[in-house]
């Protein structure tokens, strides 16, 4: 007797992958294209805030970027458009950082 927890699936469990997929095959071939995604994705994780009172910290956020499931993908992207502008364009890119 089969034990009816135990299933064979077909099909992707992971439906995310196909937009990780997209994100990963995006080629940078515009220094316009590199300076957009440059602006929009950020360096640092905005969300990693210090509240203070009276300059004491009285609570800490950690970042919490890693929590999106296309955090790797869009480091990436920000990456190759970064290297880009550097490589390609021979553009000071410390702006971006």
């Amino acid at each position: 007797m089969k034990n009816s927890t135990s299933h064979n699936f077909n099909f992707n469990i992971e439906p995310l992958h196909q937009v990780r997929q997209w994100l990963e095959s995006i080629e940078i071939n515009s220094d316009r294209l590199a300076r957009v995604l440059c602006r929009l994705i950020p360096a640092r994780c905005p969300f990693e805030r210090e509240i203070k009172l009276f300059n004491r910290t009285i609570l800490y956020i950690p970042p919490l970027c890693k929590l999106n499931p296309f955090y790797e993908q869009l480091v990436e992207l920000r990456f190759k458009a970064l290297c880009y502008l550097a490589d390609e364009c021979h553009e000071d890119v410390t702006i971006y950082c």
